[in-house]
């Protein structure tokens, strides 16, 4: 049930008299690995977010220092896939369904005394859906630390092993995706079927990109008739478990961090800025009115 998560980081194995006893309970970490069931070419199989999100949490937990309370809630398999679904076998939720129910969980989350949930997400198609949520929460509980997170983002070897095109364009199913599951689930690969696409088409001499600061409106069918975004066919599990220890050993030093963090707090300085602006208001108006008199 626990899938690559060391079992004493599961949430779901705690007892709830376990959880009432827990020190601290404000600055224990809880993680929701998000991911997708959705094409990834016909190589590989639907659960590859989830499967990457997954493992990388579970290495990442089981380095972490154990003085530092971090637990994994159960994966969430489906997510915001919609770019993908002329492709048979994605399942989708609509954006409005994934914020319910990533709100729902982190009420229940709250509500046990928890105050650091983090959203970990390594599907491409979501994180603005999330990056809502973390604001919307945050808004309703000052004290709710939320922190929508991309498993990507953080420093890792990807530079040293793809090429420039594969960088840039590579961004579904492609070498960095098929190598890290040739390291993780190589029983579900099937290399044979591998195929390069990438986009075709793309704006020329114009600032509009695919993605980046400046992007355009796509589904996946716009960009690959395989479903395929990159190049597979040179994937290896070498450069999987290569990604994979990069990503879970900057994982660690990310969950630490959490763990330490604090919310800023403005509000006592704002608080002390308006009170100053009244105080000069004030004294700006004694000072007209206690003047020499006008002259007649």
């Amino acid at each position: 049930m626990h899938s690559s998560i060391p079992p004493h980081r599961y949430f779901p194995y705690l007892s709830w008299t376990e959880i009432d006893a827990m020190p601290d309970r404000e600055n224990v970490v809880i993680v929701q690995p998000m991911g997708a069931i959705e094409q990834h070419g016909p190589h590989l199989p639907l659960a590859v977010d989830s499967a990457i999100c997954t493992t990388v949490l579970g290495k990442a937990l089981a380095q972490l220092d154990p003085s530092i309370p971090a637990y994994s809630l159960p994966p969430l398999y489906y997510g915001k896939s919609n770019e993908h679904w002329h492709f048979p076998g994605t399942i989708t939720l609509s954006a409005d369904t994934l914020l319910r129910v990533i709100h729902d969980v982190a009420e229940s989350v709250y509500r046990a005394g928890f105050r650091k949930l983090v959203l970990l997400n390594a599907h491409g198609g979501q994180p603005q859906v999330l990056e809502i949520a973390a604001r919307d929460l945050h808004l309703a509980h000052a004290d709710l630390m939320v922190f929508p997170l991309f498993v990507w983002a953080v420093p890792n070897c990807a530079v040293d092993l793809l090429t420039e095109k594969e960088l840039e364009l590579g961004i579904h199913a492609g070498d960095a995706e098929t190598s890290l599951m040739l390291s993780i689930l190589p029983d579900q690969v099937r290399m044979e079927r591998a195929q390069a696409e990438f986009p075709q088409n793309l704006p020329t001499d114009s600032w509009l990109t695919m993605e980046g600061a400046l992007p355009f409106a796509w589904v996946t069918r716009d960009l690959s008739a395989s479903g395929v975004l990159g190049d597979p066919t040179v994937a290896t599990v070498e450069k999987g478990d290569r990604l994979l220890a990069s990503l879970a050993t900057s994982w660690a030093i990310a969950l630490e961090d959490i763990y330490r963090f604090r919310q800023p707090h403005a509000a006592s300085g704002q608080a002390a800025a308006v009170e100053a602006i009244h105080t000069d208001s004030d004294l700006s108006t004694i000072e007209n009115t206690e003047g020499p008199p006008s002259l007649p």
